[in-house]
């Protein structure tokens, strides 16, 4: 069985025995249809497989696997993952496969069961939730555009929104702004804001504001705690209004808990979900994801195959200790 886990700038690729063995692993350079169109996507995605199977000690070009669970960024739409799931069965890898969006490999990373709720909180932010019978609740997850709020990215935006305007008199004081300035080795915050205008500072950089953002809040900034603490609330509320959705009981339910800015386990953002969780739905067990995704996207390969019990429990022993 093979499983992938796809993200925007990563792919995880594993190659799993029916019995839960890894038989060989690779990590590649993102492979998403967002970036390259799903044609794109399969190309780099067979450079992918055909090392992964050489190192399985299957060389050829013939199948690879029976059946291929892919987990992939920016299959958000049921047509998305239908035309995924076609373009990855006709291209010759496996006798079957699925593509679903990664937050599944999150949820049965992180649960003992095919059901729970799981939220990704990382460059963006995501949840779905899945009842015991099968049904899903999903969320369209394209950002401020759909309702949503957080993530690395949306953090980032929020830091430097806070921290210019601590910093030009039109909001309150904070030590955002000094430690944006020093992070960047710049003179000010202002200056920060004209590099990322200019191109001299991307995105990528801009999202790692986010280590700042906990820094300046565990020593006590009411603005930066703020924001955590509002993060913290809207990871809760996917979850909470994904399970009503579904009519869920809170009580015993799974949520997990998945992508940078969560695996992280930054106190301070934990406690906080914590405290808001038990609030909001009474009984319901957080746990952080402890396996990398793309272990989940083997779970539920596994699942498919009718693997038995104790290959989930060899696969879980696996990836944990790393």
């Amino acid at each position: 069985m093979l499983a992938i886990d796809g993200g925007n700038s990563k792919t995880d690729l594993a190659l799993i025995g029916l019995d839960g063995t890894v038989l060989a692993a690779l990590r590649g350079p993102g492979a998403s249809h967002e970036d390259y169109g799903i044609e794109g996507a399969m190309r780099r995605l067979g450079e992918m497989i055909r090392p992964t199977a050489d190192r399985a000690g299957l060389a050829g070009t013939g199948l690879v696997a029976r059946h291929l669970s892919a987990c992939l960024a920016g299959a958000d739409l049921p047509e998305e993952e239908a035309a995924l799931t076609l373009a990855l069965e006709t291209a010759g890898w496996t006798e079957t496969a699925v593509a679903m969006n990664d937050t599944f490999a999150v949820l049965r990373g992180g649960a003992d069961e095919s059901w729970g709720v799981a939220v990704t909180c990382g460059a963006g932010i995501n949840c779905v939730a899945v009842a015991p019978s099968g049904e899903t609740a999903r969320y369209l997850a394209h950002g401020a555009l759909t309702g949503d709020w957080g993530g690395g990215i949306g953090l980032s935006q929020e830091v430097m929104w806070h921290a210019m305007r601590g910093w030009d008199g039109r909001g309150p004081a904070t030590a955002l702004g000094d430690a944006v300035a020093a992070h960047f080795g710049l003179a000010s915050v202002r200056d920060v804001a004209v590099a990322a205008h200019q191109g001299v500072i991307g995105e990528d950089s801009l999202i790692k504001l986010t280590g700042v953002l906990f820094a300046v809040a565990s020593g006590g900034d009411a603005v930066a705690r703020s924001l955590v603490d509002h993060q913290a609330r809207e990871i809760c509320v996917m979850a909470v209004a994904a399970m009503r959705r579904l009519g869920m009981a809170t009580a015993g339910v799974p949520v997990v808990l998945g992508g940078g800015v969560l695996e992280s386990r930054e106190p301070l953002l934990l406690d906080a979900l914590y405290r808001e969780l038990a609030t909001m739905a009474p009984g319901a067990v957080p746990r952080v994801l402890d396996v990398p995704p793309v272990a989940g996207a083997a779970l539920l390969g596994l699942d498919h195959a009718g693997a038995a019990a104790d290959a989930a429990r060899r696969l879980r022993d696996h990836y944990r200790p790393a």
